[in-house]
């Protein structure tokens, strides 16, 4: 794989000049219209996926499907909305695609997607009978059929295991909706009926942004004018991003990171390498290293790779660049074919971000020597954990279906420790809480927190992951599980000490009943009053441990974040009790 130059160059505007207060003030407009449409979805969907945890994104593209504006949310989803609208391009021609159509599709390798669940609906944007962009959104859609509820198995060995398929097809015509479609894709999930309504909310938003997209449109004087505005935006973001490379150092840079397993939940670890290097005026990201093509659905489909990458580089170069597709122009992608990043059809791929995170780990490891030491971070737990609880509703006797992504510990950096359990690198949905949680399905969860001491020490510490522990209220609850991290931790950055490693384990605490899970788990039926407990991992440390402020140790001992024990064994006995001083004298009350 070798990816350069993948659109049309925005730069062909030359050396015209133009007006970077109205370059800002024509992408707030769009970024306005994306959020709207984002609030629009967010409040009329019906799946818990997409209204209570987020999971979707919406943008803008022009009619040469160069992306100008997304919505704030989820930076995966970036690929899968670029490959979607270039899926159109590529399949219709310009005659041929109409005012009111509306087109529909998943595929990672047909139709430019990451993963099956994650179904895309692009809308061409229409002015005066002339195609000037495209409006699109993605959804995360709970059940999408194949072998297991959920659609997601970290131990599928094909992507025909994984689910429905759905190639670039018009789901509308003339501003009609073909029911008969809708009716196809929501038979194939085992809930029909929330599939067919969160697929017409993903329709009734585009149409949304359309109407909001030409409005603004006319009012900036019709399709040129528009046209000239994002060939602006996108030479602005080219032209930055190419400052930032060139001031970079030269020579190659390289970090491998390891996954546990290849998601067959067996075997050896799976290295996955980023070399970064200049070539001219390029910045090249080179996967060479990286494991072999997987087993399991880890694989990395070219969307998915290319959303990675352009976000790392935002991150550690510009993290002000607006996200659009003058960044990719001066980026060039390299991953050997049939490895874990460049996998031939039909490798399964639907566990795809517990790679992606894990990627990102490498390659923004690869940029500590390239960037000022304060963007300079420690690894975080740079995965996705990820549980589903299904079986038959006692209310109703339909199936339920609950899912959710957790987070984790954030790496330390250079001036602040790592933050406590969030979402890192390319995913960025909420979780579900725990009321909703228990008011909609047969759980109840009995443990919800952060855990103590799986931050790594050091002078500024890693943040700390999740612990949340379900207990099944139904005979013949399915359990399934993705996550990694369990046989080793994030790496820590100039001495700082190593994340802590992640958990699963089924009835915690309960004897012989206990028992440790491996971090990939398919379809583990649990029988009424079982429980199943995750731990997520926590961020690395940065700088020594011995350099670590008191006043900050005393703060985590005295907040239950680091124990005695383990402050002893990381920042030693005399410093831990000279912090316990410390905490005890500034909780006492004053005389």
């Amino acid at each position: 794989m070798r990816i350069e130059n993948t659109h049309a160059n925005p730069t062909s505007a030359g050396t015209r000049h133009f007006d970077p207060v109205a370059v800002e003030v024509f992408t707030n407009r769009l970024l306005a219209i994306t959020e709207s449409m984002a609030s629009n979805m967010m409040r009329a969907s019906f799946s818990t996926q997409i209204k209570e945890r987020r999971d979707f994104s919406v943008g803008m593209f022009d009619h040469r499907g160069r992306l100008v504006a997304q919505g704030t949310h989820i930076p995966v989803h970036l690929g899968s909305l670029l490959g979607a609208v270039e899926g159109v391009l590529a399949r219709y021609q310009a005659s041929d695609i109409r005012e009111g159509d509306v087109y529909v599709c998943n595929d990672p390798y047909a139709a430019g997607g990451t993963h099956l669940p994650d179904i895309s609906i692009i809308t061409p944007v229409f002015v005066e009978g002339d195609l000037v962009a495209f409006a699109a959104n993605i959804g995360h859609h709970s059940d999408i059929g194949g072998a297991t509820p959920g659609s997601i198995s970290a131990r599928a060995a094909s992507i025909h295991e994984e689910g429905l398929r759905i190639p670039v097809i018009r789901v509308a015509r003339a501003h009609e909706v073909d029911d008969d479609v809708i009716a196809l894709i929501a038979l194939n999930s085992r809930l029909s009926q929330e599939r067919s309504l969160d697929l017409r909310v993903q329709i009734a938003t585009n149409a949304k942004g359309a109407a909001a997209a030409i409005a603004l449109i006319q009012r900036m004087g019709g399709a040129a004018a528009f046209r000239q505005a994002v060939d602006d935006v996108l030479t602005y973001t080219a032209r930055r991003i190419e400052h930032r490379i060139a001031a970079l150092a030269p020579g190659r840079h390289t970090f491998t990171t390891w996954m546990d397993d290849d998601g067959t939940g067996e075997g050896a670890r799976v290295p996955l390498t980023a070399t970064i290097f200049k070539e001219g005026s390029n910045l090249v990201v080179d996967f060479e290293g990286s494991g072999v093509q997987s087993r399991g659905a880890l694989n990395v489909a070219e969307s998915a790779l290319r959303a990675t990458v352009y976000y790392c580089v935002k991150t550690m170069l510009d993290p002000e660049l607006l996200a659009n597709s003058g960044l990719s122009e001066a980026i060039v992608i390299r991953a050997p074919e049939g490895s874990i990043v460049n996998p031939r059809s039909p490798a399964a791929c639907g566990a795809r971000t517990i790679t992606c995170q894990r990627l990102a780990g490498a390659i923004i490891g690869a940029f500590r020597t390239l960037v000022p030491r304060e963007r300079l971070i420690a690894s975080g737990c740079d995965t996705m954990p990820s549980i589903s609880f299904s079986g038959p509703h006692p209310a109703t006797g339909n199936l339920f279906l609950f899912g959710e992504t957790l987070g984790g510990g954030g790496g330390a950096r250079d001036d602040a420790d790592g933050m406590d359990g969030i979402h890192v690198h390319i995913t960025n949905s909420r979780n579900l809480p725990t009321e909703v949680l228990e008011n909609e399905f047969p759980l109840r969860v009995e443990h919800y927190g952060l855990i103590a001491d799986s931050g790594g020490s050091g002078r500024q510490r890693g943040g700390l992951g999740i612990v949340r522990e379900v207990r099944a209220l139904q005979d013949g609850t399915v359990y399934s599980a993705r996550s990694d991290s369990h046989h080793q931790g994030a790496a820590g950055a100039e001495g700082g000490g190593e994340g802590g490693r992640g958990r699963i384990v089924r009835n915690a605490g309960e004897g012989e009943r206990e028992q440790v899970l491996s971090s990939k788990v398919t379809r583990l039926v649990l029988s009424r009053g079982e429980t199943v407990r995750i731990e997520t991992p926590g961020g690395a440390g940065f700088g020594l441990p011995s350099e670590r402020a008191l006043e900050a140790l005393a703060a985590d001992l005295r907040d239950g974040l680091v124990s005695v024990q383990a402050a002893q064994h990381d920042y030693g006995a005399e410093r831990t009790q000279a912090a316990l001083d410390l905490a005890q004298h500034r909780s006492a009350p004053a005389a």
